[in-house]
């Protein structure tokens, strides 16, 4: 049996852009410079050996405390790093080709603004706006034919949240969706095209219904003027139309 090279290399550079990627969430949600200096602990500042940086192992040998001060590591790291593998694996699995690489990097871009929104409650237009331009990339690459249907995608993804924002927060006087979640839905018009953005929106409602059901019976009180990030929920929905089509196909 073949391999395929592609899936090949996604799958064992997974873990190490996943420990980039988690370092990346972690500053981008602290408003600091991603790229700016080399892995410290959080807690002491204490530079990190490239034997403390090991993805996931690293985590489990030290059972999540820094090895020079003893603080917890943040989760994010091992949570991020096992994201990143399961999307290469659920690419490879689904895709072949270079469309796996394009997959991981749709897919790793999406875990990163999740993990960012679910603290913050913000989509970063450093990673949502290159994730448009690469998601129309994509398609020319695929077809430059329907790099028109893609276009036109990013422009009613974005057109169709803004103005949903904007009419919820003139009747409710608060913000309901923002724009980085229309940048999202760009992302997902860029990538998807205009077709797949109907699906994108329900897969990601039923998402996000299902996550305040699911706190709910944990017993947590959540009412209309709570603010929960759609970011994870959307970008669950983009990630499946992606590999597996809409649910009305073109």
């Amino acid at each position: 049996m073949s391999i395929d090279p592609f899936a090949l290399g996604a799958i064992v550079t997974a873990p190490v852009f996943g420990s980039f990627l988690a370092v990346v969430a972690i500053r981008l949600s602290r408003d600091a410079n991603p790229l700016a200096g080399r892995s410290a602990c959080d807690a002491c500042g204490a530079r990190l050996s490239a034997f403390e940086m090991i993805p996931l192992l690293s985590y489990a040998v030290r059972r999540g405390r820094c090895a020079h001060c003893g603080a917890a590591i943040d989760v994010l790291h091992p949570v991020v790093e096992a994201g990143a593998l399961a999307v290469a694996l659920w690419a490879a699995a689904v895709t072949g080709g270079w469309i796996v690489i394009a997959s991981c990097v749709l897919g790793w871009t999406l875990l990163t603004l999740s993990a960012i929104d679910a603290r913050t409650g913000y989509l970063p237009d450093v990673l949502t706006l290159p994730l448009i331009a690469v998601g129309l990339v994509v398609a020319w690459l695929i077809d430059p034919a329907i790099v028109v249907e893609h276009l036109i995608g990013a422009a009613a993804g974005f057109a169709v949240f803004a103005v949903l924002g904007e009419v919820y927060r003139r009747l409710r006087g608060r913000d309901g969706l923002g724009l980085g979640d229309a940048k999202l839905l760009a992302a997902a018009g860029a990538w998807l095209g205009w077709r797949g953005l109907p699906t994108v929106v329900l897969l990601a409602a039923l998402a996000g219904l299902a996550f305040v059901l699911f706190r709910r019976m944990r017993g947590e009180d959540i009412t209309a003027a709570d603010r929960l990030a759609f970011g994870p929920a959307l970008a669950l929905g983009i990630w499946l139309v992606w590999l597996y089509g809409p649910l009305v196909p073109g």
